[in-house]
């Protein structure tokens, strides 16, 4: 037997012992445990997680068990929790600013081991860990990988504060961008992780006061299983079908056309049909409540986000636009109508709020229905309404598609009506 062959042997051991020491405290990661595999890559020097597998240098396991004991059991808890939270697969979407959310993961899976307060994971470093999350805690209450990253996005972090975050909170290297794209197909799939992260919740839910670090644990995982929406999708649902005056692309045949004009001097044999009905947005309404917690940049923010997204999306006309932007608390207190989308992000850009009463979402439904009823309105398919959601509902539902976004997730506002969307409006994370 060749020594590789036995370093790979010994390292199989290791990672035997680090799952088993783990199942042992934590049964509830049985599940991910299993579906979690090993790579041998002799010489490599490296360990590198891809969402399925941990890909290491059997080498340099054996010497960094050698140092620290704990360590294999560290690097599987870290490696494990980058899967279940679905870290990797953030960054299929390409809108991820890669250093800081590589970062903010290693930080966030990071702050969860040192709260399970495991004997076996106890590594020399944690305790200059420890004074690093209780600073960071102070302006990012919730440790979680959204959330430090919303943080550094919005603030940044200087290149030292960068390259020592990635010493002590690093364990492995993360598939960069172009690797996530290139790589070849997954053993999970996103879809799998998210199953076992399910699963993980409504077994930490029933006895998360027994587990140490079970409340960072859950955090993490509402926060990486929130259901996220595509706004451009939701806004198509919007859109209505009308007569665009433009060549159809998929009637008009160019080889006719083009064999006319050679044939018979510059005269086309068919001309090409100058319409095409294709689902366009002309109406919707955007309601902001300017109730006391929503004001300032939060509603800047959303204005400006809808904007950047009505403005790329194909299904938003420029042609007989007619958006009603209303401002409200407990009644509506202005209403700007727009009819451009360069006066949309005039607005949106320079937004005045005002109002700071109570909230109540009802007198916004009624008014809309006011504007249908005197014609102003006459192909309505969607409100957006912006708010911190305390407020009161409408008792019946509305006759158009209704989407209330909020700024943050709050357990204890009021369930959204059952015929009304809901979302949460949070940064590219």
């Amino acid at each position: 037997m060749t020594d590789e062959k036995q370093i790979t042997e010994y390292a199989e051991k290791v990672w035997k012992l680090a799952k088993d020491s783990i199942i042992v405290r934590f049964r509830f990661f049985d599940a991910a445990l299993a579906k979690y595999s090993f790579v041998a890559e002799p010489g490599t020097g490296r360990y590198l997680a891809d969402g399925s597998r941990l890909i290491y240098d059997p080498l340099r396991l054996l010497n960094d068990y050698k140092e620290e004991a704990s360590f294999p059991v560290r690097l599987l808890l870290h490696v494990l929790f980058h899967s279940i939270l679905g870290h990797t697969y953030r960054l299929y979407d390409g809108k991820i600013k890669e250093e800081y959310w590589n970062i903010a993961c290693d930080i966030a899976v990071e702050n969860i081991i040192l709260d399970m307060e495991i004997p076996e994971g106890g590594m020399l470093r944690d305790g200059e860990e420890r004074m690093i999350l209780a600073r960071l805690k102070k302006w990012v209450p919730a440790l979680t990988a959204q959330a430090l990253y919303r943080e550094f996005l919005v603030d940044g972090i200087s290149k030292d504060s960068a390259k020592k975050y990635g010493e002590l909170f690093a364990f492995d290297r993360h598939l960069s961008m172009v690797q996530v794209k290139e790589e070849r197909e997954l053993q999970l799939s996103q879809r799998d992780w998210e199953k076992i992260a399910e699963r993980l919740k409504a077994e930490l839910k029933s006895f998360s006061r027994d587990v140490m670090g079970g409340e960072s644990i859950l955090m993490n995982l509402k926060e990486s299983t929130r259901k996220r929406y595509d706004y451009d999708a939701i806004l198509n649902r919007f859109a209505v079908m009308n007569e665009e005056i433009r060549v159809n692309p998929d009637e008009f045949d160019y080889i006719y056309y083009t064999y006319g004009l050679n044939e018979y001097h510059n005269m086309p044999l068919i001309e090409p049909l100058e319409y095409v009905e294709e689902k366009k947005i002309r109406e919707f309404v955007i309601a902001v409540d300017t109730s006391a917690s929503v004001r300032g940049s939060m509603v800047e923010s959303f204005l400006m986000r809808t904007y950047d997204i009505l403005e790329k999306s194909a299904a938003f006309s420029d042609q007989e636009l007619c958006v009603h932007i209303l401002q409200c608390d407990s009644r509506v207190t202005s209403d700007i109508k727009i009819d451009s989308k360069a006066k949309l992000r005039e607005v949106a850009a320079n937004f005045q709020t005002r109002g700071f009463g109570a909230t109540d979402f009802r007198p916004v439904f009624e008014y809309v229905d006011r504007l249908i009823r005197d014609g102003e309105l006459k192909k309505l398919k969607g409100l957006i309404y912006f708010t911190d959601g305390y407020g009161i509902y409408p008792e019946t539902a509305a006759a158009y598609d209704t989407l209330f976004v909020f700024n943050r997730e709050d357990d204890f506002r009021a369930p959204v009506p059952g015929w009304a969307m809901k979302v949460i409006m949070e940064d590219e994370a």
